[in-house]
């Protein structure tokens, strides 16, 4: 096994333990790093053979990791196969991350403790006074930040603060500091 195998391999194990912290599952995670380390578009059939996966799940690590906005399905001219490709603008990435987190998480939040607070209305009890005002708080948090995403999905505020500029100077503050070399 070659050296780059080598640390594919390791690559595509780190990124299956970070998964659950990123809310995504390890099979995409595996996916996900392994697409990483290539330039082309790769094909189902090459991601069974390498990641030792059946086609079910890469076909569902896929559009798992195509929902976040992190791999891209190519269509494969005169044919039904569709080959995938990481998506490595870091902005594109971001805001890919951003839409769905919002979605599955802050969008679920807000839904339901607006159903909450009017339930809580006609009880004038001390209890429900606390439970009312924790629930107005984390409502008020969820929805600024909400906002803020909001703003930064629609390319507003949080754009002009420079996410470009960010993840550019990311870049090539790495590209002049390589680790471990």
């Amino acid at each position: 096994m070659s050296e780059v195998d080598a640390v594919r391999d390791d690559f595509v194990a780190l990124w299956a333990r970070l998964a659950g912290f990123w809310g995504i599952s390890p099979s995409a995670a595996r996916v996900h790093a392994w697409l990483l380390g290539e330039e082309e578009p790769v094909g189902a059939e090459r991601l069974m053979e390498a990641l030792d996966m059946s086609r079910g799940a890469v076909s569902m690590a896929a559009r798992e990791l195509a929902d976040w906005g992190l791999v891209e399905a190519r269509p494969v001219g005169g044919s039904r196969r569709v080959d995938f490709v990481a998506v490595v603008d870091l902005e594109r990435v971001v805001r890919g991350i951003v839409r769905t987190r919002k979605r599955r998480e802050w969008d679920p939040i807000l839904d339901e403790v607006g159903a909450f607070l009017p339930r809580l209305a006609g009880d004038r009890s001390t209890e429900a006074a606390v439970l009312r005002d924790r629930l107005r708080r984390i409502e008020g948090v969820v929805r600024f930040v909400d906002d803020l995403a909001e703003s930064f999905l629609k390319g507003g505020a949080l754009s002009r603060l420079g996410l470009k500029a960010v993840v550019a100077a990311a870049e090539r503050k790495s590209r002049r500091r390589p680790r471990g070399e």
